[in-house]
C-alpha cells in the first residue's frame, strides 16, 4: 500500500462517516448560533473589543477543530482493536507515512469545521478582509499542531471502549481553561493557568483577524512546546504498541 492509497483510504472512510458530521460539525455550529445568537449585537465582549460573533466564532472553530483532530485517536484505537494497525506494518508502507496521512486526515476534518464557523459567522454580520481572513486560519492551523500528536498518542493508548470519555474529557477540559466559552482576562489565577495551554491560543487567533499582532513571542513559544512534547509523545505511545507484536 503506498501512500496515495492509504491517504485515499483514510480521507474516504473518515468522511463516509455519519457520527462525524453530528458530533465533529454539527455541535459546534448548534453552539455557536445558541451563544452567539442571542448577543448578536454586542461589539465589545467583556470589554474585549471583540463583537459576540466574531469571538464565539473563532472560540468555537477551536473546540470544533479540537473534536476533529483529536478524533483521530478514536479511529486509531479502532484500527488497533480490529487488528488493522498490525496488517498496516506488514505492508511497505513506513511509519512516516502512517503520521503524515493521520494527521492530514485530521487537518482535512478541521478545516471543514473552520470553514463552517466562518459561515455562520457571516451570518451573524462577521466581516473581515480576505489577508485577516486567511492569516486568521493559519494561525489557527499551526495552534492544531499539539493536538494533531496528542490524538495520536492517545489512539495508541486509550481503548476503544475509554477513547470517547478521554476525548470528551480533555476537549472540554481545555475548551473550559482556553477561553472558547467567555474571555479570559489577565490578572487572575486562571488567566496564567489558560496561558500555558494550547487552546488558548487558538482562541486568541481572533487577535489577528482584527488587524492585532496575534500571539506573540509567549504564544508562540507555548505552541511550540506544546507540539514538541505531543511529538515524542506520539513516537513513544506508537513504538510502545508496536512492541505488543
Amino acid at each position: 500500500m503506498n501512500a496515495f492509497v492509504y491517504a485515499r483510504y483514510e480521507l474516504t472512510r473518515t468522511f463516509r462517516n455519519r457520527r462525524l458530521f453530528i458530533f465533529s460539525f454539527g455541535f459546534p455550529l448548534v453552539l455557536f448560533y445558541a451563544i452567539a445568537g442571542p448577543n448578536q449585537h454586542v461589539h465589545n465582549l467583556n470589554h474585549t473589543g471583540i463583537s459576540a460573533p466574531m469571538y464565539f466564532m473563532v472560540g468555537l472553530a477551536s473546540f470544533g477543530t479540537m473534536n476533529a483532530v483529536l478524533a483521530s485517536g478514536a479511529r486509531i484505537s479502532g484500527e488497533r482493536t480490529v487488528g488493522w494497525n498490525r496488517q498496516l506494518r506488514l505492508t511497505p508502507l513506513s511509519v512516516r507515512t502512517y503520521f503524515r496521512v493521520k494527521v492530514l486526515t485530521a487537518y482535512a476534518m478541521a478545516l471543514v469545521s473552520i470553514l463552517l464557523l466562518y459561515g455562520a459567522g457571516m451570518t451573524l454580520g462577521v466581516r473581515l478582509s480576505a489577508a485577516h481572513w486567511l492569516s486568521m486560519t493559519a494561525l489557527i492551523l499551526v495552534g492544531l499542531i499539539p493536538f494533531a500528536g496528542l490524538g495520536i498518542t492517545m489512539g495508541h493508548l486509550v481503548t476503544t471502549d475509554s477513547i470517547g470519555p478521554a476525548m470528551g474529557g480533555t476537549t472540554a477540559l481545555l475548551a473550559l481553561l482556553g477561553g472558547v466559552w467567555f474571555p479570559i482576562t489577565g490578572g487572575s489565577a486562571m488567566h496564567t493557568i489558560a496561558e500555558a495551554l494550547p487552546s488558548y491560543w487558538l482562541v486568541q487567533a481572533s487577535h489577528v483577524g482584527l488587524g492585532g499582532q496575534g500571539w506573540g513571542a509567549k504564544g508562540w513559544a507555548v505552541v511550540a512546546a506544546w507540539s514538541l512534547v505531543a511529538a515524542f509523545a506520539a513516537t513513544w505511545a506508537y513504538k510502545r504498541d508496536t512492541r505488543r507484536f
